[in-house]
């Protein structure tokens, strides 16, 4: 069942009804002002940091699921209503929602009234815009009302939400003309505040939530627009919103507009007063009259497409499937540069509050817009290495605002600094940038303790050879890339974090995952120590990442698949000896990306049992059997019901992996089956099984074992959209960045006759044609460069800054 459509002429998604079986998303904002907006007009905004600097209030897990956001009431002699149905939720004559590239438009219309919000960020700007288009679509006269709401957050989301002994005594306003101006703590410690405005004159505002809303009221009712009349409140003391009633006259066809802004304005120390105790309002009156008009709207509106244009210009693809497209040209990469912003932030399963920037995350989400925006992922290595600790390990996490790793969530998961060279790797294959491996970083973000880039890739190498267990496999520290297996922790408290609780001191624990990922990134490593003249650093690496393979194959393989781990006592985990959680998607995956077995055929037969033992119609599932109690010496794994998350539930995540390792193997009729059963698009028709959005991946889905089987959870942020967009647009269409160039190597379904790819690559754009006459997946026969062969597949950089025409022919 659908709920919507692509208008992929748009770059849109349209939803044509407000009851979708989950609120459907979009993100606003590129660079530091953020919002979140669902298609009823739910969510919040926040600058930079969604747990320091909130600008917005948003209550998660509330009854209904999606109230509060920036509402508007249209009130008609009686009658009020909201365009985007909630929360008033009053039947509507017409409904639409289009989410766009950082923009979202809703209409509703009832009565003889329409009424359309557009909400976005500006590029550069610290606030969101919303225009109110008010049209009368009757034949005779209308004296209506418009009535805005947003409700301010105390800042620091968390404490917001907790510490209301304080924060009930603090929230302070200001209010002048048309503007509203929130201003708790700023007469102390902080030198910020937000703004509220329209651009004309209003009839009466309100500032305290209970003067608007009413003591027992709700959002679906607030008292003020039910008497069809603003109180004029100052909010002290209590919580403090912002609203703004306007009184529009309309002649029959009349359309009236009106331009809110939400914004957000930081002073310097001595510029925080224009006189005792009022606020120095002229960086809030500069930004408003950069919107003072609708034509000021339109050029945002037209440069925001633009930005957008050029970002998804850097690979586009034509095929027969215009799910294909829609995908690989719109949404992938749009998600990938969301997620790049948030990492596992903020979404409408993410509070906002309980996670930062994720170590491992954020190098993973390179790999998915380093093409896009370069020089952006170059800042975002350097913060990320910034958190390392001298020994090679980091922290987990790190607050986007102070740049600081989160000590609240720790550090020794043992994957962490690998995932640095990847990232690191995946910025000098795009660029061929090497400048960055001297730069200086610090260790611990301390600036009296640097190293060069490299030194701390050197250390994120040698981190894991210098914690190798009995095995000489990888300890596997606090976890690896599954958080939730935890096989040093042994929790037997409730509520007790299964992440951050002490670890069993024992260094017998090991990770199968981590040493196929060390194999699979050993090979970057290896050519940036040959890049930089470093011939026997490049030899001992090399020594390190053979030893491992080895190791890997004759204590990692389980005679038909590969093991997951030994355990904190020595014992296997993912093998046939263990009665639940016999295999595991995410060793199949990374082992057969490395090349860990395809020679001795072992990798084929890793990827046959995943097939046999792991797929279902709605993707392959993490591990099977799944575990039907707890296992102390497991941890979080098993604390879910079978079929969800990490136990046994579809983590798309790592299906990705498993299309990668078809494509080593040659068999692209599988990678793009496993490709296609959860790419969202190919998932539209059964949104009401699905639930998330239709245009982005969700994090998981339930299992085989679940209730609920199908249904996805954990939506747009997820590492899920890079590696997706890896699999498909390298692996899948083999359009692969190297050091020394762009690498062609296709690994398709045999039944394509081919398709073109336009990808621009350091400076040059490639018009590559892949023609597939001979019908075979993988193997490329010739590769012509502007009707000139060249020898083997990969095309070496021209640096002439012109479009060249590239034929490749399988065969």
């Amino acid at each position: 069942m659908k709920f919507g459509t692509f208008d992929d002429q748009r770059k849109e998604y349209v939803i044509n009804t407000p009851q979708t079986p989950y609120p459907w998303i979009n993100y606003l904002g590129n660079e530091e002002f953020f919002g979140l907006i669902s298609n009823t007009a739910g969510g919040y905004t926040f600058y930079r940091d969604a747990r320091l600097r909130r600008i917005t209030r948003y209550r998660y897990n509330n009854i209904p699921l999606d109230t509060g956001g920036r509402y508007y009431y249209l009130y008609d002699n009686g009658d009020f209503w909201t365009p985007g149905w909630m929360p008033v939720k009053r039947e509507l004559d017409f409904y639409e929602c289009r989410h766009g590239l950082g923009y979202t438009s809703i209409t509703g219309e009832r009565g003889g009234i329409s009424v359309t919000q557009l909400a976005f960020v500006p590029l550069g700007y610290q606030g969101e815009v919303h225009r109110l288009t008010v049209k009368n679509t009757g034949t005779e006269a209308k004296d209506v009302s418009l009535f805005s709401f947003a409700e301010f957050c105390l800042w620091n989301a968390q404490d917001d939400m907790t510490n209301f002994q304080r924060n009930l005594s603090t929230g302070e306003v200001e209010v002048k003309d048309s503007v509203i101006y929130h201003k708790t703590e700023y007469r102390e410690r902080r030198n910020h505040y937000a703004f509220y405005s329209v651009n004309r004159r209003i009839d009466g505002f309100d500032t305290d939530r209970e003067s608007f809303v009413g003591l027992y009221n709700g959002l679906h009712e607030p008292q003020a627009v039910t008497a069809g009349k603003a109180t004029n409140s100052i909010a002290s003391g209590w919580s403090p919103i912002g609203s703004h009633e306007v009184k529009l006259s309309l002649a029959p066809g009349e359309e009236q507009s009106l331009i809110f802004i939400l914004g957000y304005v930081e002073n310097e120390e001595d510029e925080k007063w224009e006189a005792p105790g009022i606020i120095n309002k002229k960086p809030a009156l500069a930004m408003i009259e950069q919107f003072a008009t609708d034509e000021d709207v339109d050029r945002a509106m037209q440069e925001l497409a633009s930005y957008w244009d050029g970002l998804l210009s850097k690979y586009q693809i034509q095929s027969d499937d215009d799910k294909l497209n829609r995908m690989v040209n719109i949404w992938n990469p749009y998600q990938c540069m969301v997620t790049f912003n948030m990492s596992r932030s903020a979404s409408y399963f993410e509070s906002g509050i309980g996670r930062g920037m994720g170590f491992r995350d954020s190098n993973q989400d390179l790999l998915g817009f380093v093409h896009q925006i370069p020089e952006r992922a170059r800042e975002r290595i350097l913060d990320i290495a910034a958190t390392q600790f001298e020994d090679g390990s980091a922290y987990h996490q790190y607050q986007p605002l102070t740049k600081k790793g989160n000590n609240e969530i720790g550090s020794g998961f043992n994957d962490d600094p690998l995932w640095l060279i990847l990232g690191t790797s995946a910025y000098i294959k795009e660029t061929g940038d090497m400048s960055i491996l001297n730069e200086q970083v610090p260790f611990d973000s301390n600036p009296d303790n640097t190293a060069t880039l490299f030194e701390h890739l050197k250390r994120s190498y040698y981190h894991v050879i210098n914690n190798l267990g009995p095995h000489g496999l990888p300890l596997i520290g606090r976890a690896d890339w599954n958080d939730c297996l935890n096989l040093n922790c042994f929790s037997k408290e409730p509520g007790e974090s299964f992440q951050t609780t002490a670890n069993i001191e024992g260094r017998v624990a090991e990770s199968v995952f981590i040493a196929g990922l060390f194999v699979f990134v050993a090979p970057d490593f290896v050519k940036l120590c040959r890049l930089r003249g470093l011939e026997e650093e490049a030899a001992t690496a090399a020594a390190h990442m053979e030893a491992m393979r080895k190791t890997t194959l004759e204590h990692g393989f389980d005679g038909d698949w590969f093991l997951r781990a030994y355990d904190h006592y020595g014992q296997k985990i993912g093998s046939k000896e263990n009665e639940e959680g016999q295999i595991f998607i995410e060793p199949q995956g990374i082992c057969v990306m490395a090349g860990i077995g395809v020679e001795e055929g072992l990798a084929q037969k890793a990827m046959t049992s995943v097939e046999e033992r792991l797929d279902t119609k709605y993707g392959i599932v993490l591990q099977q059997p799944p575990y039907s109690k707890y296992y102390l010496n497991l941890g979080e794994i098993s604390s879910y019901p079978p079929g969800y998350k990490e136990n046994a539930g579809i983590f798309c995540h790592n299906n990705p992996w498993i299309m990668i390792a078809e494509t080593v193997l040659g068999n692209g009729d599988r990678a793009f089956e496993v490709y296609s059963k959860i790419a969202p698009a190919y998932l539209e028709e059964i949104s009401d099984i699905h639930r998330t959005e239709p245009y982005v991946y969700s994090q998981m889905i339930a299992g085989k074992d679940a209730v609920n089987h199908g249904e996805a959870k954990n939506s747009w942020l997820t590492g899920t959209a890079a590696w997706n967009y890896v699999a498909i647009t390298q692996a899948i269409l083999g359009i692969q960045p190297e050091f020394d160039g762009l690498k062609l190597d296709p690994c398709i379904p045999s039944s394509w006759n081919g398709l073109q790819v336009t990808r621009v690559f350091r400076g040059d754009t490639f018009e590559i044609s892949i023609k597939n006459p001979s019908h075979v997946s993988k193997g490329v026969k010739s590769i012509t460069v502007d009707g000139k062969a060249i020898e083997g597949n990969i095309i070496a950089p021209i640096g002439d800054g012109r479009t060249h025409q590239v034929e490749v022919v399988l065969g």
